[in-house]
């Protein structure tokens, strides 16, 4: 495995991957599109900050790439739509750098109310400046922060702590949560009009894009004050001019832009009432080393348990929950190409998991399962765009948990259909994984062997001939399962210790009474 890391990604946790016997390359920041996907042509793995932007260009021809890491919260700088698409899993480490967000939102507010900034630049350039920087105390002011989430509860938690008195706006609550924490919750603008200072903390969406516009920050309070350490955009920043030109705000700070690195001559430098630092909010070395630390464990039980943390376009899976999973997987992936191999073009899949099925997480089961049986067919699909890819392709999915297992703890029961008709299949794990019943019929089999499916005229002789045509291209029968079908006819699942060549398997279709062969 090969991991690519850029923009300084933290030693501890490349020692991680070290460990677990991954190769690892270094990087600065790679900014052209086109020397990223250079790079990606051989990497499992590919972890940023936010200096290296990972779009659908560079993601196009990355065969081998299985996961992008973001080294920290937001990653509005990976294009997660395009890597869905391709099947690559997006995994973040928000926890890691909750604590230095916060607190550099906090210390922008500080450094808001007492001038900090100016009052340095003045006493490093020979002056007193003393007249003209007075500031105002932060216990009794009213505090709006928008985005309730990790580091939005932590800035609210603190801000508590030294007397302020805090309210918030999330767009990502539901209304029934208001009332029900220690930070009460307001419409935005409600919010924006009873604050003394707003701070926001939520991500870069297409919704929250200028969040702040012309409107709102008119609707905020004559003479507030504005942090944002959250991300760039959230503010229109000639919005944000005016309403300091005016006097409206009486300042603000900001640690993101819409535009980063900011360009040197952005009229935001050097206007008196802003405080502006360079996406400073996750730059500790507590939160660096957490950050990378926290990712390569979630890339490395990925890559090996199919456990699923932190990822923002797979739904979780605790190391707990992937060991249960865990020996159904391979079952799932054999049973997938097993139902391609039956119905070529299917329109219709219906999976149920039978007998005891209470705390059985079913989602990563059938989400393989579809990718198994579309990815048999063409194109690259995995668990990350297997529902996206069945919906484009027409096939519907659906899911039923309980019923009877027929005897078995656990039976697996699918139902495919396509233009030629309706195959079912059931498999358990019992005496490791099994097929036990095809299109009604009971046979038993492993599925994960190398299979030969046969239809044949359940009369004398044809299994016979079968067995001798093997013998003498010398494949070996390791077992066979045959049930009849009711119809003068019967089926057979035939496994074999090796791939049988085309041309053998072309002379077993001529015996005479085989109405069909399928190698799986």
């Amino acid at each position: 495995m090969r991991v690519l890391a850029c923009d300084g990604i933290h030693e501890d946790g490349l020692a991680m991957f070290r460990a677990a016997g991954w190769d690892v390359e270094s990087s600065e920041a790679i900014k052209d599109p086109a020397k990223l996907a250079a790079k990606l042509k051989d990497v499992d793995a590919l972890l940023v900050r936010s200096a290296t932007s990972v779009g659908a260009e560079a993601i196009a021809d990355a065969p081998r790439l299985k996961v992008i890491g973001r080294a920290g919260a937001g990653v509005d700088t990976i294009d997660v739509e395009a890597a869905t698409a391709k099947g690559i899993a997006v995994m973040n480490a928000p926890d890691g750098n909750t604590l230095a967000a916060a607190e550099h939102a906090l210390s922008l507010l500080f450094a808001l109310a007492r001038h900090v900034p100016r009052a340095d630049a003045g006493m490093k350039a020979g002056e007193w400046p003393k007249a003209g920087l007075t500031g105002f105390e932060l216990e009794g002011k009213k505090l709006g922060v928008i985005g309730l989430g990790r580091i939005g509860a932590t800035v609210a938690r603190k801000a508590q702590g030294i007397g302020m008195d805090v309210a918030a706006h999330d767009p990502f609550l539901p209304a029934s949560a208001a009332g029900k924490g220690s930070v009460p919750l307001m419409t935005l603008d409600a919010l924006l009009a009873w604050a003394d200072v707003i701070t926001l903390h939520i991500p870069r969406t297409k919704d929250t894009t200028n969040l702040l516009d012309e409107t709102r920050l008119r609707a905020m309070k004559p003479g507030g004050f504005l942090v944002n350490a959250a991300r760039g955009g959230l503010v229109d920043e000639a919005a944000l001019l005016r309403a300091l030109d005016d006097g409206h705000l009486a300042g603000a700070a900001l640690d993101t832009f819409a535009t980063e690195p900011l360009p040197k001559d952005s009229p935001l430098r050097g206007h008196p009432k802003l405080i502006l630092t360079p996406h400073l909010g996750a730059s500790t070395g507590e939160a660096q080393q957490a950050v990378s630390t926290i990712l390569a464990r979630q890339i490395i039980d990925f890559v090996a348990t199919g456990a699923v943390a932190g990822c923002v376009n797979l739904p979780p899976l605790t190391p707990e929950t992937a060991r249960e999973v865990g020996p159904w997987m391979p079952l799932m992936g054999a049973l997938g190409k097993l139902a391609a191999k039956l119905v070529p073009a299917p329109q219709t899949l219906q999976v149920t998991y039978a007998g005891r099925t209470d705390g059985l997480d079913t989602r990563p089961l059938t989400r393989l399962l579809v990718a198994a049986l579309l990815g048999s067919a063409s194109g690259r699909v995995t668990p990350v765009n297997a529902l996206q890819q069945a919906a484009a392709r027409g096939l519907e999915v659906a899911e039923t948990l309980g019923g009877d297992g027929d005897g078995f703890d656990r039976l697996l029961k699918l139902r495919v259909e396509g233009a030629d008709g309706v195959r079912e299949i059931e498999a358990t794990l019992h005496r490791g994984p099994r097929v036990v019943r095809l299109d009604g019929v009971e046979l038993d089999f492993d599925p994960l062997a190398h299979i030969l499916l046969m239809r044949n005229e359940d009369r004398p002789g044809v299994i016979g001939l079968v067995g001798s045509h093997l013998g003498a291209a010398g494949i070996n029968i390791v077992n066979f399962s045959l049930g009849a079908t009711g119809d003068g006819g019967a089926i057979a699942a035939i496994t074999v210790d090796r791939e049988v060549p085309a041309a053998q398997l072309a002379s077993l279709r001529g015996i005479p009474g085989i109405r069909s062969m399928e190698q799986v």
